[in-house]
């Protein structure tokens, strides 16, 4: 909040950040789901009500709903998810929601969606930092996935994918396309819109019968089998994010084309 520095802070270089922010790295919810609670009047700082953009600081306090957020420790998960779950945290019309295949103390949630009827590698974490940088288009991060459709798919088919495909008056970027057999492909994408793989195929009169995210960014879903999840390590993390952060170079300016690995500053 904007406020006077408590003595001995100021002259200090200004170290808040957005609310948002920090109610989604203490691992709360996703940022965009503290975006909406800000929005309907239920977070305040210091007993005083905030608006989107407002900052805070560490020592401020800050409440949703009266409750007092409080910072866990983060984890990071990847599983492989079963067919027929919802990529949700809570749904009262659902009974098989991914979150219900996880058995940690943490609250953690999806980076993500995967439709009811795809299966495959999805990441759940309650870092919200970690979590944003996945989705956010500007990233790029590549998501690829196994598709088996109803009938052979064509070069003219695959030419089409790479080129891109008018989707609800959109061109969809250039995808990377690996033929396995007669119906079935590797597809590389890193656009996020809704059900787009299947849209795609729809588009150009195929029917999807498998669908399957098998590795994002160079992370890959390897061995884990349906409902399997397990602790990501440091560079599992890295293998998803690679690529992802600008290069400063030494006139202190962003690269535009070497790029290098994202690390998670460590906190002494």
């Amino acid at each position: 909040m904007d406020k006077q520095k408590p003595i001995g802070m100021q002259g200090l270089v200004d170290e808040r950040e957005r609310v948002q922010k920090i109610i989604a790295n203490s691992g709360y919810c996703a940022r965009r789901k503290a975006e909406e609670l800000i929005e309907q009047g239920r977070v305040k700082v210091n007993d005083t009500v905030i608006r989107i953009g407002d900052k805070a600081e560490t020592f401020d306090r800050i409440t949703i709903d009266g409750k007092p957020i409080h910072s866990e420790r983060k984890v990071y998960l990847m599983l492989n998810k079963p067919f027929g779950y919802v990529t949700t945290t809570e749904d009262p019309h659902e009974e098989r929601i991914i979150t219900k295949l996880i058995d940690v103390p943490q609250r953690v949630y999806p980076v993500g969606r995967l439709d009811k009827f795809t299966g495959g590698l999805i990441i759940l974490t309650n870092d919200g930092e970690f979590a944003n940088r996945i989705m956010h288009p500007r990233y790029e991060i590549e998501k690829t996935y196994y598709v088996k459709t109803d009938k052979p798919i064509s070069s003219e088919h695959i030419m089409a994918l790479r080129q891109g495909i008018m989707i609800e008056e959109k061109m969809t970027t250039s995808a990377k396309v690996k033929k396995l057999s007669a119906d079935e492909i590797e597809l590389t994408i890193h656009e996020g819109r809704n059900r787009i793989v299947r849209k795609m195929m729809e588009s150009m009169g195929f029917m999807v019968k498998v669908l399957i995210r098998i590795q994002i960014g160079r992370l890959k879903l390897g061995h884990l089998k349906p409902g399997q999840y397990h602790q990501m390590t440091q560079e599992e993390r890295e293998m998803v994010l690679m690529g992802t952060e600008p290069e400063v170079r030494k006139d202190g300016r962003r690269g535009t084309q070497k790029r290098r690995p994202f690390r998670k500053k460590v906190t002494r």
